[in-house]
């Protein structure tokens, strides 16, 4: 029998049963569509906080504890590695920058580094350039929105009053400078955050860069970042007018490591615990929660697969009506030189059939499912909670890559055949006499 015959004798018989093979079908297709819905959220959730994680962290960053400084010869030895691309020291300073700008005036961390690294390090701007002169500074994203006079302060006064009565929040984004800082000047002084000390002279920098807008929305960055040639500078000023022992805690200083890529970080990371530093990378975070999703993603999928199990007694039984239907069938194909195994596989053939479009319709169902929860979820929790911040997050619900597909695809078809197969074997052993005298 040649295989489109064999194609033909399965549509036939599928023909004859369609409400059978349709329930059959139904079954088949909530059992794939249950486990791969049910991995999915395993999938969303890995994502979601992959996402979360990576945004908020330079991925090739390697932190460095323990260490309050590095000698040049440190970073030398560190920078000839393989595969690191620089060494940055951050330096923060111990006292708020309050900066003055025509009629408006803000708070700032201030941060002193080598801004070459720096640039390495960062990228692009926002807006503007990196400093080439002492005097040249780069401030945050929001650094304008914050500069404010007296009148923004009592508008924002007002707005949060406002707000709080209606049970949400004011972040101030209509206040502020509107224009661009690129350019302008502004006075900068250190204020101790000790009440016993006084606030430095006033010095004056250029703006010359903004940096990029942060990964989270709630996130308020107006820090101000200069060169380390204005170290002594910052140091003097503060000393000329505070208690001189203070200098000593005026600077802290952070030291990081970048790799040239994610692949890079983990090598350099056992290179540099070997010589005893403390390093720290978020990527060994992300192997840590690589792990646990792996055990949770492997448990839904086992829950998901009980469902399938469940839908193949559906395929079990309507195959094996069908043997018992077409006992005289099966003994006319024999009487005329039908095989074994070419009876064996035409039973094969129509459960295989039954997973396979079982499985293809769970597919797109399971993509329309995960669309719809993604899209729909966050405005339901909104509902419920009254919080702006799962529409505002980048969260995902479910997620369904290809892998996925593929592993619930597989165990989908599988158990189907091996539904028919028992009662492919039944048929095989039908007696031809026996089924040759069965009436029709």
């Amino acid at each position: 029998m040649l295989f489109k015959d064999q194609l033909d004798f399965v549509a036939q018989h599928i023909k004859k049963n369609k409400m059978r093979v349709f329930m059959t079908v139904l079954a088949a297709t909530m059992g794939c569509a249950f486990l791969i819905v049910l991995a999915s959220v395993g999938f969303g959730l890995q994502d979601s906080i992959r996402n979360d994680i990576l945004s908020n962290e330079t991925v090739t960053k390697i932190q460095v504890f323990g260490e309050s400084t590095f000698t040049d010869e440190q970073v030398d030895e560190i920078k000839k590695m393989e595969h690191v691309e620089t060494v940055l020291e951050t330096i923060s300073v111990n006292a708020a920058a309050q900066s003055y700008f025509e009629d408006r005036e803000t708070s700032s961390e201030l941060f002193v580094t080598n801004m070459q690294d720096f640039e390495q390090v960062t990228g692009k701007l926002f807006e503007g350039k990196y400093p080439t002169q002492p005097t040249e500074i780069i401030v945050g994203y929001h650094f304008a929105q914050t500069l404010l006079n007296e009148a923004d302060r009592n508008a924002i006064e007002e707005k949060n009053k406002k707000a709080e009565a209606e049970g949400t929040y004011y972040d101030g984004n209509e206040e502020g400078y509107k224009k661009s800082l690129v350019g302008k000047e502004i006075e900068l002084s250190l204020m101790p955050y000790t009440s016993n000390e006084t606030e430095s002279k006033k010095m004056t920098y250029t703006i010359v860069g903004v940096t990029k807008e942060p990964s989270y929305d709630w996130m308020i960055d107006n820090k101000v970042y200069m060169s380390v040639e204005q170290k002594d500078a910052l140091a003097s000023n503060f000393a000329a007018i505070n208690d001189e022992s203070m200098e000593d805690q005026l600077f802290y200083s952070e030291f990081n490591i970048f790799a040239d890529s994610m692949e890079n970080v983990k090598p350099i990371l056992e290179k540099l615990k070997d010589k005893g530093y403390s390093v720290y990378s978020v990527t060994e975070q992300l192997e840590q929660m690589d792990v646990f999703f792996l055990v949770l993603k492997i448990g839904l999928i086992f829950v998901g697969t009980i469902a399938v199990l469940i839908a193949s007694i559906g395929i079990f039984n309507t195959m094996t009506m069908a043997v018992t239907e077409r006992t005289r069938e099966i003994g006319v194909l024999k009487a005329i030189g039908a095989s074994p195994k070419l009876i064996q596989r035409l039973f094969l053939m129509e459960s295989t059939f039954i997973g396979i479009l079982g499985t293809v319709i769970a597919v797109a169902i399971s993509y329309a499912i995960s669309f719809t929860a993604n899209a729909l979820l966050p405005v339901v929790l909104k509902a419920a909670t009254g919080e702006d911040a799962f529409v505002a997050t980048d969260i995902t619900f479910s997620f369904i890559p290809w892998q996925l597909v593929v592993i619930a695809s597989a165990i989908s078809i599988g158990v189907a055949m091996i539904s028919g197969y028992r009662p492919a074997r039944k048929a095989t052993k039908i007696d031809v006499i026996q089924a040759l005298r069965q009436e029709l």
